[in-house]
């Protein structure tokens, strides 16, 4: 049985905590469970923590890019949390743009900023 990355609801927001480096399957499951979890509870907001995650590889990145995208076609706000350095320079090497998407430091700050924006 594969692992599954955790989805958790809080008021009208899902959390999402990667705690270890994604295959390309895992990334794909993480990918269908959290729209699955988005059309079921029509949460207005998402935010994935990628504090523990060092590095990421092409496949990764645009999955992450895609379900960000797919998120926002589903109505809800994205805030990223815990981009490593590598992270970030792997995502605008391949061209991954998140235009749309706030950023912050940490798990806290970002639902923070995910408050404020869905107060908008």
């Amino acid at each position: 049985m594969r692992t599954r990355i955790p989805i958790l609801k809080l008021r009208d927001t899902l959390i999402v905590s990667i705690q270890w480096e994604l295959d390309d399957q895992m990334a794909l499951s993480f990918q269908e469970d959290l729209l699955n979890k988005l059309h079921s509870t029509a949460a207005r907001g998402v935010v994935i923590d990628l504090t523990s995650i060092d590095f990421i590889d092409s496949f990764i990145a645009k999955v992450l890019g895609d379900v960000i995208s797919m998120s926002g076609l589903m109505g809800a706000k994205v805030v990223i949390t815990g981009i490593q350095p590598a992270v970030a320079i792997t995502l605008i090497e391949l061209g991954i743009r998140l235009e749309d998407v706030s950023t912050a430091l940490d798990l806290e700050n970002g639902l923070e900023k995910l408050e404020r924006e869905l107060e908008d």
